[in-house]
């Protein structure tokens, strides 16, 4: 390898990292299949201006929310983060919602 030898380290670091966090996400067939299906539950509301900080926050509430979901139809309780700490995630990120939504009103 001619690159530097923190690039090699920083990259094995990162794909550790990206196992760890999509063994939590993936399905037994896919691993991006959360993309996949966030993305599908987001395609419903065609209408939905997705831009907004309301929208942002409502796609990471998604994303914990898949997650779980994911856990629990595969019997996993999760490597990174696990059914408890992403179902608080949710509460986390609908109580920002509600303060966001307060505030453009």
């Amino acid at each position: 390898m001619s690159g530097h030898p923190l690039f090699y380290e920083l990259t094995e670091e990162e794909i550790a990292l990206h196992d760890a966090k999509n063994d939590d996400y993936r399905s037994n067939a896919d691993p991006l299949a959360n993309f996949k299906r966030v993305a599908g539950i987001m395609s419903l509301y065609p209408d939905m201006n997705w831009g907004t900080p309301e929208g942002v926050c409502i796609t990471y509430a998604l994303k914990q929310l898949d997650a779980c979901l994911s856990l629990l139809e595969r019997g996993k309780e999760g490597g990174v983060e696990n059914v408890d700490t992403r179902a608080r995630d949710v509460h986390v990120y609908f109580k920002i919602l509600r303060i966001l939504h307060r505030e453009g009103k």
